[in-house]
């Protein structure tokens, strides 16, 4: 690897790390550089993993919605990426899942688009999609939860 091209990384690295940022991209040259910091996770005393968002990035609960207590065994599937969110492959399109749809590990629950890249967003366990936490077409932030699943 050149030194111009090493420079680049380190300074993308110095930048994501000054700006307390996950995920930073340069397209130069027809090279493209992308440099992403996953947060770390931190466990309950149930396994149960937690992500770290800042409240500010979280959907509102509405009175429907599961509160914490009543979802404590529910999956929950956040965004890997900053994009906007889509329900369905296509506009004419089904959606990919529907609250109460029975879905396999590794399927299509909904695709996040970044900067003209379709990224599929799977489900990581088979399960029940109890709750769709984002509207279609929504911009969507890095760990932004969208969708609570029951795992089976």
């Amino acid at each position: 690897m050149p030194d111009s091209s090493r420079r680049e990384i380190e300074d993308l690295v110095e930048l994501l790390n000054q700006y307390h940022l996950t995920e930073l991209e340069l397209e130069k040259k027809g090279m493209r550089i992308r440099v992403r910091r996953d947060p770390a996770p931190t466990f309950t005393s149930s396994g149960v993993e937690v992500v770290k968002t800042p409240e500010a990035h979280l959907p509102s609960l509405t009175p429907s919605s599961p509160q914490p207590s009543e979802s404590s065994h529910l999956l929950t599937i956040s965004s890997p990426i900053v994009g906007t969110f889509y329900r369905a492959s296509s506009p004419d399109s089904d959606p990919y899942v529907e609250e109460g749809a029975l879905v396999k590990k590794g399927q299509v629950l909904c695709i996040v688009e970044a900067m003209k890249l379709m990224n599929e967003i799977e489900a990581e366990a088979d399960g029940k999609v109890i709750k769709v936490l984002v509207e279609s077409t929504t911009p969507v932030e890095f760990g932004q939860p969208l969708f609570l699943i029951d795992p089976l």
